[in-house]
């Protein structure tokens, strides 16, 4: 028994009850703070988090609007296709989390199982495709191929198929009306990204996880008016998915429909006519490399002269757009993307650049004139021209005499525009420029628009070049290293001119303007800019930006924005430069380079301009430039390594505004086979209720020899 005092234990314990009081009292003001943060500070953030967590939207997509041509025939729209569905929120109630429905599904759909279930996993960073990007609230599409057949059988066992639908449901179709393909100029869909819907998040058009969006052409363009709104509905979910009311919905809104400039009978002949054309390059005999010609891409584009509008556009090699519908295979795209398919997705009326040879002596010419050089000359044309030993010559080596420069434009001659050119470089310094150097053959070909974009309203432009004393400083900066190191004096023709270029590729020799005045060299430039330029010098000298879309029309047809020409500037010549250099081009169509492809036309009746250019190019064969307008049209065509331009592309060239006029061999015109004998000005009928009436797309054209061309 203790011999201490009972009261002897009461300080202690009194000082344990006073700490253990602290301690609880400091706890409950902890958590008092932490719950008036929660609730009072912070209650309407976490408020709306809550909601959101226990609200799920389904998507409706809104149907895409259509792409017509000029005349209202549909080049992409949607069809009706049975689509087969699943539902992952019903597949989950299921004890095998549905995999028994999956496995009798693929059955069905002749499919493999792994292959369905696949289609319905959820994406994230460790799940390869195919799977699910979508919200796991709204039905999975399996296929969009299914057969009635097919769709008949779920519906009619739908007690074996709990959770899946088969629905009609609009799928994008890219029509080839008249097989116009159009593909570079149309583009393709694919499934939204993560990346695009954050950054449409603030926009005024968001993206929603199930939208699909335009990749390139004019799906990509006007894609914010193709897209229209898709429909929402929000349901109240409990904390297992289950749903347990209805929040709210928004009504699906179509997209507007984008008619274009393109005519599909006339895409139809340039397409068919650059293939042929490619085809017969092919057998001719190329004697600089003992090889027939590879003719390995092309491209043509055909213009309103007056407006800039594109009434075709043609780029080979090409490819079937539908590849996309429904999500390309991993074949398909190895096909188009390969580093052996010659990249059939690029653009090359508006991508690919090449130097563009003879085309190009409208430039000079200009410039010389406003240099001061007289139009009339005369200019002697010899067979070659020499500068320090380095000899330059004509085009096959012909001399023609003392010309004018209407004349050179008309036989082509490459030594008259070496000696302007010459001339000019001695006279803004040489190898040392003055510091006011006129530069005019590189100032005017700025002023014609070149080595910038031309404006068209289609993604992925390129710029071309003009290699002027800028250019290559900079050039020379960027690869200074690289000719240093690779370049040798006594090596083979590569290892030479980079040891040159190593000591002065800074510099603008006299042979980089002289080989510059002749569309040579580091030149670069694309078919849709030589176009706008032809055009301009067709229309009076307006530079116009090209244009594919017309005018965008609403779903309901209650409004209709047209989309009107734009100018980007005026060429830089004067009236009777203009003039001058339009009845050269006209000689060439009738007694120069272009004459023989021209054999019979209606001259006097549609005054044909023409301009024909052979650009070399280190290492590959020739590449065939065709230039030409009339006052209504401009047609522009080149072929990588095709030869000569007049021999290459001129059949086809010719064989286009067959088609256009109605012209036969013989000369004569008939109207009824004129396919646009005047271009398209008002856009087509649209009915009260929205509908756009598409006039018949007509025969089929099959492309012939020179001389035909009209519908067969």
């Amino acid at each position: 028994m203790s011999n201490i005092p009972e009261t002897g234990r009461t300080p202690r314990v009194t000082v344990r009850l006073a700490v253990i009081q602290i301690l609880v009292f400091s706890l409950l003001l902890t958590l008092g703070g932490r719950l008036w943060y929660l609730q009072i500070r912070n209650g309407d953030e976490y408020t709306a988090k809550a909601d959101n967590n226990h609200v799920q939207q389904v998507v409706q997509p809104a149907t895409r609007g259509a792409i017509l041509d000029a005349r209202g025939i549909p080049l992409a729209d949607n069809e009706t296709r049975l689509v087969v569905s699943a539902s992952r929120t019903d597949l989950m109630k299921m004890p095998d989390d549905g995999e028994a429905v999956l496995t009798r599904l693929a059955g069905v759909l002749d499919m493999k199982p792994a292959d369905v279930m696949a289609k319905v996993r959820l994406c994230d960073a460790k799940t390869p495709q195919p799977c699910w990007n979508g919200s796991p609230y709204q039905p999975i599409p399996i296929t969009d191929e299914a057969t009635t057949q097919q769709a008949l059988q779920i519906r009619e066992r739908a007690e074996e198929f709990p959770g899946i639908s088969a629905e009609p449901t609009p799928v994008r179709r890219y029509a080839a009306p008249g097989e116009s393909n159009a593909a570079q100029v149309l583009g393709y869909l694919s499934p939204v990204t993560d990346e695009e819907i954050k950054k449409a998040e603030d926009g005024p058009s968001p993206l929603l996880r199930s939208d699909q969006i335009g990749r390139s052409g004019l799906e990509r363009t006007y894609d914010a008016e193709l897209r229209g709104k898709a429909g929402v509905t929000r349901y109240e979910v409990d904390n297992l998915g289950r749903v347990i009311g209805k929040a709210k919905s928004e009504q699906a809104q179509p997209g507007s429909n984008v008619i274009t400039s393109i005519d599909a009978r006339v895409q139809a002949v340039a397409e068919k006519e650059l293939a042929l054309a490619m085809k017969e390059a092919r057998k001719s005999f190329d004697k600089n490399t003992g090889t027939n010609y590879k003719a390995d891409a092309g491209a043509v584009v055909v213009m309103e002269a007056k407006t800039g509008r594109v009434v075709a556009m043609a780029s080979n090699p090409t490819y079937d757009p539908n590849a996309w519908v429904g999500g390309i295979s991993a074949r398909d795209y190895k096909q188009l993307t390969g580093k052996d398919s010659n990249y059939p997705l690029l653009n090359r009326a508006i991508q690919g650049q090449a130097a563009p040879g003879s085309i190009f002596k409208v430039i000079p010419t200009t410039a010389a004139v406003n240099a001061g050089y007289s139009f009339e000359g005369p200019y002697p044309c010899p067979s070659s021209y020499s500068i320090g030993g380095q000899v330059f010559k004509n085009f096959e080596s012909a001399g023609h005499g003392d010309i004018s420069l209407g004349q050179a434009l008309e036989v082509s001659c490459d030594t008259v525009y070496y000696g302007l050119a010459h001339q000019q470089w001695l006279k803004d310094g040489g190898n040392n420029p003055k510091k006011d150097a006129k530069d005019w053959f590189y100032k005017t070909a700025h002023q014609f628009g070149l080595g910038k974009t031309t404006g068209i309203d289609l993604p992925g432009e390129v710029s071309g070049r003009v290699p002027d004393r800028k250019w290559k400083k900079d050039y020379w900066k960027a690869n200074e290293k690289a000719w240093c190191k690779s370049g040798k004096k006594d090596g083979d023709y590569a290892q030479r001119i980079a040891y040159e270029n190593c000591l002065e590729g800074m510099k603008m020799r006299a042979g980089d303007s002289v080989n510059y005045s002749i569309g040579q060299g580091d030149t670069l430039v694309t078919p849709i800019q030589m176009a706008t330029i032809y055009a301009a010098i067709s229309n009076g000298g307006t530079l116009y930006d090209p244009s594919v879309g017309k005018a965008i029309v609403s779903a309901d047809g209650k409004h209709v924005q047209e989309i009107k020409p734009k100018s980007h500037g005026r060429l830089p010549m004067d009236a009777a430069t203009r003039k001058k250099i339009n009845e050269a081009l006209a000689g060439v169509a009738t007694r120069g380079t272009a004459a023989w492809r021209f054999v019979g036309w209606p001259q006097d009746k549609i005054p044909m301009h023409a301009k024909t250019g052979t650009a070399e190019v280190y290492g590959k064969q020739t590449t065939s430039w065709f230039a030409t307008y009339t006052k209504d049209y401009t047609i522009v065509m080149t072929i990588s390594q095709g030869g000569t331009g007049s021999g290459a592309s001129g059949p086809a060239v010719r064989n286009i505004y067959n088609a256009l006029y109605g012209v036969s061999a013989d000369g004569t015109i008939d109207r009824k086979k004129a396919l646009l004998p005047v271009p398209q000005r008002s856009l087509p009928r649209i009915d009260s209720n929205g509908t756009i009436q598409a006039q018949p797309v007509g025969r089929v054209y099959k492309a012939v020899g020179l001389g035909g061309g009209a519908p067969q």
